[in-house]
């Protein structure tokens, strides 16, 4: 298949911010490209995972900009007029942040060039005491203790790299118990569910509004060694389908979402519907300007928060259902 690779030139300051603005018009999973400091910092904190790689072809020219892989039909189509859209109202109102010049490009790339791209950069990544994020293609030339979570992202999902990710993860490394019940709103390439179900729960359901995320989850999931009779993944929208939430089932151990502020806070008075008396919420992917909205609404309904940690402008909130 063919997709459209949009790209967004920005600076390092703009990218958390322009992540929250196509989060915001719908665009939830896209490629962040930082600059060349930062990229080099990814690199010396893998390197006890590779051999060899050509840094110097990774870090040339690196230019922070943020990546979205666009579906080659109307529904893509659709997708770009909106970020090119929302790209021509930022350039009128910058809110004060050096944004750069906001270049938008457009190429159409094919699948095995997208993987042969991430093949760079993704390396194995330690994540929480228990953890080992591990791209399928990689091979581990040491041993470890650690619970391996082998992730093939897909064409248009995360692949944990991201802050607001591994915050999650880190969470869900330090809550999961043998037998739990976990939901992952927002699943995208299953990374939180199916990490949930290597940490010892019972059974997990994975949800997200692009039906793309099911065939990936379950991919993810059979390259992980997880079966159908542990592990389910769903496409629906849990804001505004009453039916499809209440389909999903009760007594959740622990809900998890890392999405974004502006569909957290609404999804704070669903929760409940979802999670048991004493269950867990883990919310991540909230940028810091907005973190007060969402304890607040967890507050409002019924939710004592328990811990929180930031990763650059990015939050996790973990929070107990007490009614």
């Amino acid at each position: 298949m063919d997709w459209k690779k949009v790209t967004i030139m920005t600076t390092e300051e703009g990218l958390d911010f322009l992540s929250y603005k196509l989060d915001e018009i719908g665009i939830t999973q896209f490629e962040i490209v930082e600059d060349a400091a930062s990229t080099q910092k990814i690199l010396d904190e893998t390197k006890a995972f590779w051999d060899y790689v050509d840094a110097e072809s990774v870090l040339a020219a690196r230019q922070p900009c943020i990546r979205a892989y666009l579906t080659h039909n109307e529904v893509g189509e659709e997708q770009l007029a909106n970020i090119t859209e929302m790209v021509e109202e930022l350039k009128g109102n910058t809110f004060g942040l050096d944004l750069g010049d906001l270049t938008v490009t457009v190429e159409i790339v094919r699948d095995e060039d997208w993987a042969n791209n991430w093949k760079q950069y993704y390396k194995p990544m330690e994540i929480g005491e228990k953890l080992l994020v591990k791209p399928s293609w990689e091979e581990l030339d040491r041993e470890t203790d650690r619970i391996i979570l082998e992730m093939d992202p897909g064409m248009v999902f995360g692949t944990g790299t991201h802050e607001t990710t591994q915050l999650c993860l880190k969470q869900l490394d330090k809550h999961v118990k043998a037998g739990d019940k976990v939901i992952d709103l927002g699943c995208g390439s299953g990374i939180l569910s199916v990490g949930a179900l290597l940490l010892g729960a019972e059974t997990a359901v994975g949800v997200d509004i692009d039906p793309n995320a099911v065939d990936i989850a379950y991919n993810n999931a059979d390259n992980n060694g997880i079966g159908r009779d542990r592990y389910l993944v769903l496409a629906g929208n849990v804001l505004d389908d009453n039916g499809f939430v209440d389909s999903l089932g009760r007594d959740f151990d622990i809900v998890a979402a890392n999405i974004v502020a502006g569909v957290i806070i609404p999804l704070c008075p669903i929760a409940p519907k979802l999670i048991k008396m004493g269950g867990l919420f883990i919310t991540s992917g909230i940028i810091s300007d907005r973190k007060e909205e969402v304890l607040t609404a967890l507050k409002e309904n019924g939710f004592t928060v328990l811990y929180t940690e930031s990763a650059k402008e990015w939050n996790v909130i973990t929070s107990r259902y007490d009614g």
